[in-house]
């Protein structure tokens, strides 16, 4: 009878003791990347975990194709926050059935939205420029400002996942042949700025954006209608692909965006994991975010203090009210 007790007692506090590890959430690598709702994300994540689950959350640089590659082939970082995952459908399936990721939710409920747009008051003009014949017929109403002997079409920044599929859609449509030049904007913001830049003075604009952001909350932009429907075989296998030769053209899919983990976190905890099982932003909502952000020259740190300060109506229904709890004691002490 002690024999049993006593290993009954054992496997107790071995069982307990294992719950306990898997229960500590510990240090925590968290991708942040460079643009506005994904710093943001991040820096959000990083409160809660820290505040609300006792992790040891660090931010590390990140974009989507380098941070989803070290995610599968390094295990870290430990998570990414908003990872648009079209681009990298067929490495993320993999890493997903191998073991060494897990999807946590939609970062984005809704999804994102990309494509190639202009201002709506050139579309008022004239409606053919809601479509690229009406946009290749006009193209030379679209000069590059840096010079005006060609037309400009403005890309997406270089290391983002768009910037290959931008390029590929680029060749496949043939603007080039229809004289337009693909301009490397340099960033996120710097992209925004060239498109800003034009609507404050009612000029001409043609070139890739997406959706949520502030940009497109702001200004009135049309996406414009490549008449082909969406194939979704063609982006996967080469719209996509670096190596993509022949590439024909196809409106951009709807594209889901979720929060990627590494499989040893969600075994390592659990309870932060569930968090990020939970965690996910309308478009709305995170439009609205984003416009104060630019209002306020906020960065991602600033953005998620108000945030936590100001919307407990929406993370409050992520977490549980015991952390919940523990959160509004650190919001107390900001």
């Amino acid at each position: 009878m002690y024999k049993k007790a006593l290993l009954a007692g054992l496997m107790t506090l071995a069982t307990t003791s294992v719950f306990a590890a898997n229960s500590q959430c510990g240090n925590v690598t968290i991708a942040n990347m460079n643009w506005n709702s994904a710093t943001l994300m991040a820096n959000v994540d990083k409160f809660i975990l820290n505040h609300g689950y006792g992790c040891h959350a660090e931010l590390v640089p990140g974009d989507t194709m380098p941070t989803g590659t070290s995610m599968i082939e390094k295990g870290e970082p430990d998570i990414a926050p908003e990872m648009w995952t079209n681009s990298m459908k067929d490495a993320i399936d993999r890493g997903v059935k191998e073991g060494r990721l897990k999807i946590a939710a939609k970062s984005l409920s809704d999804g994102g939205e990309e494509g190639f747009w202009v201002p709506k008051y050139m579309v008022d003009k004239d409606p053919s420029l809601a479509t690229i014949q009406g946009v290749i017929k006009h193209a030379k109403d679209f000069p590059n400002p840096q010079d005006s002997s060609v037309s400009a079409f403005y890309g997406c920044p270089p290391g983002w996942n768009c910037q290959i599929s931008a390029q590929n859609l680029f060749n496949a449509l043939h603007l080039k042949k229809a004289g337009f030049v693909l301009v490397n904007p340099g960033s996120g913001a710097g992209l925004a700025g060239t498109l800003a830049h034009a609507y404050e003075k009612k000029a001409p604009w043609f070139g890739y954006y997406w959706a949520p952001t502030a940009i497109l909350g702001k200004y009135q932009m049309v996406k414009v209608d490549f008449g082909t429907g969406v194939n979704k075989k063609e982006f996967t296998s080469c719209i996509t692909q670096a190596n993509c030769l022949d590439p024909k053209p196809t409106m951009y899919p709807p594209s889901p965006v979720y929060t990627l983990t590494t499989a040893k976190f969600e075994k390592r905890s659990p309870e932060a994991f569930a968090y990020l099982q939970h965690r996910s932003y309308t478009n709305k909502q995170m439009n609205s975010l984003l416009a104060w952000m630019e209002d306020n020259q906020a960065d991602g740190q600033y953005a998620a203090e108000e945030f936590m300060l100001k919307h407990k109506d929406i993370w409050s229904k992520w977490v549980s009210k015991k952390v919940a709890a523990k959160l509004d004691k650190a919001l107390n002490n900001l």
